[in-house]
């Protein structure tokens, strides 16, 4: 595959046109007032999983609209102090998998958390259990079109908030320290993490990989991969509602929750990423407001990334901040 996007120096100096709503922080704000109006809830229940070196919990608590959300936490076995936190959101079309996956992280002697993504969870990897038990307008099959007739009912707003709740859970655990918490993710999980940034202000660090969710502007006019086709697909039928839609999705771009990122930041992108392509990762990378920024560019990598290079690249990063 050749590289489509800009060139590396021009990637460095890119600056996304979309603009931050007047009310994005209002809207904001209000939203999660209103998430948190629900009692957390957040219980964690022990599971068998015949692994020896580290405790599984399975977690429920309560998201967007006090709706039941699952996760899973796992430990070092043998913790009896507060742990570090790494708190992680799942790619598109993903569920939280198995209890006995993704150990890495409490391999280095950290909490782990991951959240469910709501409604998702039957594409890829070992399934998911969190329903989304909101309706919405026509929409075209998947989720990036769920509700983009307003902002209100637009399907992220419910996935962000269920993040920003995750989090709260998370840290709600005694073994796990609040005041060193990282968030992390790949794809839509780098873009969960990116609004996750920018709405709690005291996370110690974020570390969004290939991030999905920016530049919506320009990603549904660039790339003709899914999911940001679907946007295309579902205006290519509803002639007439780009500028509706382009409002709704000004929304949730992860260009403007980095404008608001008080965290260091580590920041990978894949120059031959027709999926996220990389100049909307720069965007959101560009945009992120925290002086303390970094970003691994691999150059000739499809939406696969850096992959367990990268993973390498935050085991080391993350020895600075938790």
């Amino acid at each position: 595959m050749a590289l489509f996007d800009l060139p590396i120096d021009e990637l460095r100096a890119y600056r996304s046109e979309s603009g931050a709503p007047e009310d994005f922080d209002a809207f904001w704000g209000k939203t999660l007032r209103e998430a948190r109006e629900h009692d957390l809830d957040a219980r964690f229940e022990p599971v068998d999983t015949e692994l020896s070196t580290v405790r599984v919990f399975d977690v429920t608590f309560a998201g967007f609209g006090g709706h039941p959300v699952k996760g899973w936490l796992r430990l070092p076995s043998g913790a009896t102090e507060p742990l570090p936190l790494v708190v992680e959101f799942i790619g598109y079309g993903g569920g939280r998998g198995l209890a006995h996956e993704k150990l890495l992280w409490a391999s280095t002697g950290r909490a782990h958390f991951v959240m469910d993504t709501r409604g998702q969870g039957s594409v890829w990897g070992g399934g998911g259990g969190t329903a989304d038990p909101v309706g919405a307008a026509p929409a075209y099959p998947g989720f990036m079109t769920r509700g983009i007739d307003a902002p209100e009912n637009y399907y992220y707003r419910r996935v962000f908030t269920d993040a920003v709740r995750a989090v709260e859970a998370a840290r709600s655990h005694p073994l796990t320290d609040a005041g060193r918490t990282v968030v992390m993710g790949e794809s839509q999980g780098g873009g969960i993490t990116l609004a996750v940034g920018g709405l709690i202000p005291d996370v110690t660090a974020v570390a969004p990989d290939v991030p999905f969710l920016c530049d919506f502007p320009r990603a549904t006019t660039l790339t003709e991969r899914h999911p940001y086709r679907e946007i295309g697909l579902f205006l290519k039928t509803h002639r007439g509602r780009t500028a509706e839609a382009l409002r709704t999705l000004s929304y949730f771009d992860g260009v403007h929750f980095a404008a608001r990122g008080r965290a260091p930041a580590l920041f990978s992108a894949a120059l031959e990423d027709q999926t996220c392509p990389p100049s909307t990762v720069f965007a959101a990378f560009n945009a992120w407001a925290h002086g303390d920024k970094a970003i691994e560019v691999y150059d000739f990598n499809d939406h696969e990334g850096g992959g367990p290079f990268h993973e390498q690249r935050k085991l080391l990063w993350l020895r600075s901040y938790a």
